[in-house]
């Protein structure tokens, strides 16, 4: 049997890497073609990324992004066209929720090459949130829906999807944060003058809805700057040009770094008090490593994170941002939501033809 594995993200190349090890301890009869679209592109993603977690390298680089939406995704779907055709892979299997995810999932459908996605079913019902889209439609052309939560099953059989073809995995993320907690690195980005970080608060701000609309951005710094605590802040160049731009100036307690490869973020993670992000990721990863996270967003896809107490919403509220760090409410425990850390092996072993 032959896979197409379509990705266009760091988060999607570790979350891939899952599957790919499972792939070879558990389906010696699966043939893996990896196609990176380039949908983002990423200094650290060098050859020592890939060697150093453990990470195949894909086989073919489309060299696809910095353009729309629309564009980039229709680019992508006219060279995914092509691969497919050339390659006649069993099936095509996208992650998450980015552009590639789509694009994969549209030409391997118009195709009828069955699709295999992970991450199906999760809902922020924001529509707003291009990745919302992609999510939607990504589902509703997949072949098998790969649910990592019993919630984002919950959300596919309400909007009429069939048991046949849902799937309840666990997540790729939980394997991926056990696996390589202990590779983790402390990130070179931070300075000798800055080694004692006995205790931060972690802090990523990334999303459009957040780094694009000034008012926002001012309100989540103001609230990260009201706190009697150190705030590690790796800070896309992007990011960075937009706080210049604005005029915004940035707190003193906030430490702003170059943003960090993915296993100085894991140790970040491990070594951090708590966490303040606007990432969906960094959100999960925070709760299996033990961290409290405060969410720079008004909903989160996780919303099991928020149910189970250990994430906290907060927007844009200056005040709630503030007072959720300084004074985070005690959580009793931490249940297992996302699996026993073999989601790999239970979707290797799914697909079947």
């Amino acid at each position: 049997m032959k896979v197409m594995t379509v990705i266009g993200a760091r988060p999607q190349f570790v979350k891939a890497a899952v599957v790919s090890r499972a792939f070879k301890e558990h389906r010696k009869d699966v043939q893996e073609v990896i196609v990176h679209t380039g949908q983002h592109y990423d200094a650290n993603m060098s050859d020592v990324f890939f060697d150093d977690l453990k990470i195949p390298k894909p086989d073919f680089n489309l060299g696809i992004g910095g353009g729309s939406h629309g564009r980039n995704t229709g680019r992508m779907l006219e060279k995914i066209e092509a691969l497919i055709i050339n390659e006649s892979p069993d099936c095509v299997l996208v992650y998450g929720d980015t552009d590639s995810t789509l694009a994969g999932a549209l030409a391997a459908s118009k195709l009828h090459v069955p699709v295999a996605h992970v991450e199906a079913g999760l809902r922020s019902f924001n529509k707003r949130m291009p990745e919302e889209i992609n999510r939607i439609l990504t589902d509703h052309v997949s072949t098998f829906l790969l649910a990592p939560t019993n919630t984002a099953k919950d959300n596919l059989f309400k909007e009429g999807f069939k048991k046949d073809n849902v799937f309840t995995t666990g997540d790729v993320m939980c394997d991926a944060t056990l696996f390589y907690r202990e590779m983790a690195k402390f990130p070179k980005e931070i300075s000798s003058d800055h080694h004692d970080l006995s205790d931060f608060v972690l802090c990523t701000i990334h999303r459009a809805e957040n780094t694009d609309e000034p008012a926002r951005l001012k309100e989540i710094l103001k609230g990260l700057g009201r706190c009697n605590k150190k705030i590690i802040l790796p800070l896309h160049p992007r990011a960075r040009s937009k706080i210049s731009n604005y005029g915004i100036r940035l707190p003193d307690n906030i430490l702003v770094i170059d943003p960090v490869g993915y296993l100085e973020m894991v140790w970040l993670e491990s070594h951090c008090k708590m966490v303040a992000t606007d990432s969906g990721g960094v959100q999960k990863e925070a709760y299996l490593l033990g961290k409290p996270c405060v969410t720079l967003r008004d909903e989160t896809e996780w919303v099991e994170l928020v149910s189970s107490g250990w994430n906290r919403l907060a927007g844009s509220d200056a005040e709630l941002i503030s007072g959720l760090i300084e004074s985070f409410p005690a959580v009793a425990e931490r249940p297992s939501l996302y699996g026993d850390g073999n989601a790999g092996k239970e979707i290797v072993n799914l697909l079947k033809f």
